[in-house]
């Protein structure tokens, strides 16, 4: 029996938004993969689990986590019954199969780094409220040989798009580049974050605080 602390659930609630399913493996590290298999996110977490399981819809989970104050887990072989801490109520919840789980196969290896730049929870924000605002999905990760990194919020099909841009960095002495990102696609938990990115179209986001990674794809040039 445990309970699953502040930490996981936030963990949890995040991996929600990436994908509603998730294989837990024994051990107290938990990693998802969106439908599209362009986001992969890992995680350490405080609570340790025994067994492998599979939530088939995760925001049902934690909504049903949220019918407790105070619920402890008691795991079974097909399913994990909450307690309300001390008595009083319970509720059984039935795992999924795995096979119908969409999980990470094996470990994502971080091919050769062309950009580095810290991405602060304040830029984050900036960066989201700017898309909402002048109604734009592209994030344009562009620099300049000796001059800045700047993060452009606009539509790339249109080429009198309003843009936002805010500078992450400064590009002296590399050579010119421009990556491409979705804002959609940056699922991620609070906090600023080291990025690094490869022109081999991936980049990871490394949480300077918290033990949570994520690996996105860029989009094509």
């Amino acid at each position: 029996m445990m309970q699953l602390s502040s930490e996981t659930r936030d963990v949890l609630k995040n991996f929600s938004t990436i994908n509603q399913n998730l294989l837990v493996k024994s051990g107290n590290t938990i990693n998802t993969m969106s439908a599209m298999r362009n986001i992969v996110a890992k995680a350490t977490i405080p609570d340790t689990f025994s067994d492998e399981f599979a939530i088939y819809d995760l925001n049902e989970f934690l909504s049903a986590l949220s019918l407790f104050k105070s619920p402890t887990l008691d795991f079974a072989a097909q399913s994990v019954k909450l307690n309300e801490e001390g008595g009083g109520s319970s509720l059984n919840y039935f795992f999924s199969d795995p096979s119908v789980v969409t999980t990470p196969k094996t470990e994502i290896q971080m091919p050769s780094v062309d950009v580095e730049f810290v991405f602060t929870q304040d830029t984050f924000n900036q960066i989201q409220k700017a898309s909402a605002v002048l109604g734009v999905p592209d994030v344009v990760l562009k620099g300049v040989a000796g001059g800045d990194i700047n993060l452009t919020v606009t539509d790339r099909k249109n080429e009198t798009s309003n843009d936002f841009a805010i500078k992450v960095g400064e590009n002296s002495p590399a050579a010119d580049f421009t990556h491409y990102f979705k804002v959609e696609n940056l699922k991620l938990l609070s906090g600023d974050y080291k990025v690094e990115v490869s022109s081999k179209g991936i980049s990871r986001f490394t949480n300077m605080t918290k033990p949570i990674e994520y690996f996105i794809a860029l989009e094509a040039s």
